[in-house]
């Protein structure tokens, strides 16, 4: 008896049900990450935890130079995935970083921020130069064939797919965290889209001091 052969557009359905559950597990791990760690003074560092986000990556920076996870030690790091054509998080999260670092005084210049574009298709060094330009911080922006930005996505646990327009463009969706890594390069807090420059730049002074 001959076997009815499977249908394309069920297991395309299938596969784009079951990355956006992924996407939400990312984006619910990410989110009690952050209400764990909020009250310890050193966040996740030192334990286990720590071990799960970051990792070794390569990318291209706005101004064309070589960036890798190597470059997160010496110093506090912001790392932020994201991209240019955003229409509100993004935007609205590096604003909230630039003000958080004003906060902070003259320990602004202990932490570095790194913007990582998951949209490589559109946003070269060039065009991250542009916009980051608009931004008052330091802002280090990120870019790279798809492959390299997805084994930095991979790294962070970030989940991120194109989603079509019918005007033929498309969005980027993208799982929303704000990383902070510590002077090692390790993984010790998180913010969410719900937290104001003002609760940034608290916890900020809680690791630094």
């Amino acid at each position: 008896m001959a076997r009815t052969p499977p249908d394309p557009d069920k297991s395309r359905r299938f596969l784009l049900i079951a990355v956006v559950c992924a996407g939400f597990l990312v984006l619910a791990a990410g989110g009690f990450l952050a209400l764990a760690m909020r009250d310890s003074p050193q966040g996740a560092a030192g334990t286990a935890l720590s071990s799960m986000i970051g990792g070794p990556f390569a990318l291209t920076d706005q101004n064309s130079g070589k960036f890798t996870d190597a470059d997160l030690k010496g110093k506090w790091h912001l790392v932020f995935f994201g991209y240019t054509h955003c229409p509100d998080f993004c935007p609205t999260a590096l604003n909230e970083i630039a003000l958080a670092l004003d906060k902070l005084g003259a320990n602004k210049s202990k932490v570095g921020v790194v913007y990582i574009s998951i949209d490589p298709e559109r946003d070269t060094a060039e065009v991250l130069k542009d916009y980051v330009a608009s931004f008052d911080a330091p802002i280090i922006a990120l870019t790279g064939t798809p492959e390299e930005v997805a084994r930095a996505a991979k790294s962070y646990r970030v989940y991120y797919a194109k989603h079509p327009r019918a005007d033929g463009g498309y969005d980027m969706d993208h799982s929303a965290l704000i990383y902070v890594m510590d002077p090692q390069g390790r993984f010790t807090a998180s913010f969410t889209a719900a937290d104001t420059a003002d609760t940034i730049a608290a916890r900020l002074r809680k690791l630094l001091s």
